[in-house]
């Protein structure tokens, strides 16, 4: 469980550092910057709630369900890459950078369309985030660099980056909104998950 805790947290910290990247230089170029996170996780093989969720077996060999398991264990990973985030999002009040506007927007813009849409643009992000692992893990590490900026361009949340960006955004703001972070928030951590296990109902079985 350490090794699990410690590799999450490490994986929300990357993330968390591409993030800042993304706020720095918020286009088409900071969206390939965000791809050093997704890299970083799949070279360390490091625990990230969206690059586990697609692959998590459901049942046992003999065929008894292992569903709350596993999302005791996905929760627990969840838990603590948001951790992670935490950590980074507390240096970026000592940065000279104005990044608490521009992860306010991002935050902004997600209240603006309401946690059930933003859930279901969270579908999406899952899907690609599940489909670039598995490619890079089968060696083609490239798709990562389409496939992170493909996400942010979508504009499909991805919860851990949200994370981020909600704890940098000035936190009068936070404080006054929380009730609906709290409502929006849930939304996109199970879009994401339903988006990770989309292949599992459509891919043709071999």
């Amino acid at each position: 469980m350490k090794d699990t805790f410690r590799s999450s947290v490490l994986s929300g910290i990357a993330v968390a550092i591409a993030g800042w990247g993304f706020l720095a230089v918020p286009n088409i170029i900071g969206a390939v910057l965000f791809s050093f996170g997704l890299l970083t996780v799949v070279n360390y093989k490091l625990k990230l709630y969206t690059g586990t969720a697609g692959f998590v077996p459901l049942r046992y060999e003999d065929g008894r369900s292992r569903w709350l398991k596993a999302i005791g264990e996905l929760l627990f990973i969840l838990g603590a890459n948001i951790f992670g985030c935490l950590l980074v999002s507390l240096l970026t009040r000592l940065s000279p950078m104005e990044l608490g506007e521009q992860a306010q927007k991002i935050l902004e813009s997600r209240l603006e369309i309401g946690p059930l849409h933003a859930g279901l643009l969270a579908i999406g992000c899952g899907f690609i985030m599940t489909t670039v692992v598995t490619f890079a893990r089968e060696g083609k590490p490239l798709t990562l660099l389409f496939g992170v900026p493909l996400f942010i361009n979508c504009g499909f949340p991805h919860c851990l980056a949200d994370a981020f960006y909600y704890m940098t955004v000035p936190v009068d703001y936070t404080l006054s909104h929380l009730g609906e972070v709290a409502v929006l928030y849930p939304c996109l951590v199970i879009g994401n998950f339903i988006g990770c296990n989309l292949y599992r109902f459509i891919a043709p079985k071999n």
